[in-house]
């Protein structure tokens, strides 16, 4: 297995790019070849995706107690400055 450490900086997003190597299903690797879908941005989409909803979970999960305090707060009461809202 090799493993490539090459950095590269993709113009349109201007983010480093770092090649590695990765397992695949071998037909569906050839399907999306066949299709001109560029698996390797596909992969770094996808992965992006992933690791922002896992960002989001954590933070949920870190911050569930003062979330739930504050909705309490807000729910007995009201919103803070409420009364100077003018919509």
């Amino acid at each position: 297995m090799i493993i490539h450490d090459t950095i590269r900086t993709d113009n349109k997003a201007k983010s480093p790019k770092k090649a590695t190597n990765l397992t695949l299903n071998a037909e569906v690797l050839a399907e999306a070849k066949k299709l001109g879908i560029n698996v390797s941005k596909a992969c770094d989409e996808f992965l992006e995706s992933l690791v922002k909803q896992e960002k989001e979970r954590l933070w949920k999960l870190e911050n569930a107690k003062f979330i739930s305090e504050y909705n309490h707060i807000t729910e007995e009461e009201g919103l803070p400055l409420e009364k100077w809202r003018t919509f």
